[in-house]
């Protein structure tokens, strides 16, 4: 009887067990969705933190090299009954230029030989600013063409970003709303006066660009 009743007792223990145990072990549900019904209108800034912009050109025609710029800072306007009046306004320091090899970032930053002007940016360079002036939503209401004005080493020339949404919903961190995009562009680094080694290092810089926008 006493076996029985031990045996009892461990099964109803189990039992309750099995729940809670199944429950600590399901995935977590992670908190950003592509629902643009969860945008709403207001001013965002950039999370810098988690925001950046990825470049990569034709090395000599044997393969594509990478680099990234960080710390991207910035606002986004939006309203999300009328989101093709959306307002972008980001600045991408150029300091903050990361590559794996130490030599090509110092030589994209070192200042020019005997007095000349640097080979790329030099050693203190002016942040890049990209100023949106229109935006041209997509059929599939998550998809968007941005127009703007993208200044980079002193010039200023338009730029059409192809960008999507990427996800909204709470920070888990901070409460924050959020919003997340990310876009493709290709510019030629010539028109913005850098034209070191081209065409041996192509003209064609394509631009892979992801930030997440935090409601103020």
């Amino acid at each position: 009887m006493r076996i029985a009743h031990s045996l009892a007792v461990f099964t109803l223990i189990g039992a309750a067990t099995v729940p809670a145990l199944a429950l600590q072990e399901a995935p977590a549900q992670r908190p950003g969705v592509v629902d643009t019904s969860r945008v709403s209108g207001g001013t965002y800034q950039t999370d810098p933190s988690h925001s950046l912009v990825a470049w990569s050109v034709d090395h000599f025609g044997f393969n594509d090299y990478y680099g990234l710029f960080g710390d991207v800072e910035g606002t986004l306007e939006i309203d999300p009954e009328n989101p093709g009046d959306a307002k972008v306004d980001v600045t991408i320091p150029v300091t903050s230029l990361a590559v794996v090899s130490e030599g090509l970032k110092d030589h994209l930053l070192r200042p020019g030989k005997d007095g000349a002007d640097p080979d790329f940016f030099g050693p203190e360079p002016d942040a890049a600013r990209f100023v949106s002036t229109a935006v041209d939503m997509g059929d599939d209401g998550t998809s968007a063409s941005i127009t703007g004005n993208l200044t980079l080493n002193g010039v200023t020339s338009p730029v059409t970003i192809d960008a999507r949404f990427t996800g909204a919903g709470t920070n888990p961190m901070n409460k924050a709303e959020m919003i997340g995009f990310e876009g493709t562009t290709t510019i030629q680094r010539s028109k913005f006066g850098v034209d070191y080694a081209v065409p041996m290092v192509s003209d064609d810089v394509k631009l892979m660009i992801t930030v997440a926008f935090e409601k103020q």
